[in-house]
């Protein structure tokens, strides 16, 4: 595990579980909204962002925790890991209205500074209909990567990442 990517729903923990195993791995943690997002929530131009994400993916190590559909394949074949969290929507509904309390008025850890925490409609109905509507996609994706030799993890409980991160601490 030298190069891992690290998606799922909104709320479903990606941020804080790379910083997990960036700890455990030793690895550099890119956590991509804080990469996509400059100051007062403007986007990064399309170009700028995959010539940021190429830089990134020529170390010879690294996570990523984000999920930019734009870019999954391209952050996929470079990737040797790919971990999904693929948690009950319920579950990720209330990390998204957690984090909005927990970071009222300031930005999180894993996002660029002026970039105060928020919450709309829009990104509740994602949420909720990620597990419906994008979930299928994924996993269909991960069987495809499967069979080019990448090493694949499907979370589907926070338990299992706990887990996970035990064993690669022994």
């Amino acid at each position: 595990m030298e190069k891992i990517m690290i998606i799922g729903n909104g709320g479903s923990g990606k941020s804080t579980f790379a910083r997990k195993l960036g700890v455990v791995l030793a690895k550099e943690v890119y956590h991509l909204d804080a990469l996509f997002w400059k100051p007062g929530w403007e986007m990064t131009a399309s170009d700028e962002w995959k010539a940021i994400l190429t830089e990134i993916m020529a170390k010879d190590s690294w996570i990523m925790d984000g999920n930019y559909g734009s870019t999954i394949e391209m952050r996929a074949r470079a990737a040797d890991t790919i971990i999904f969290l693929d948690y009950s929507t319920s579950r990720c509904l209330y990390g998204i209205f957690k984090r909005r309390v927990m970071y009222h008025k300031k930005s999180r850890p894993d996002m660029n500074g002026g970039c105060e925490e928020k919450l709309d409609w829009t990104f509740i109905k994602w949420v909720a209909g990620y597990k419906r509507k994008k979930t299928p996609g994924i996993l269909a994706f991960l069987d495809e990567m499967k069979t080019s030799g990448k090493e694949i993890h499907h979370f589907t409980n926070p338990r299992d990442t706990e887990h996970f991160i035990t064993r690669n601490n022994e």
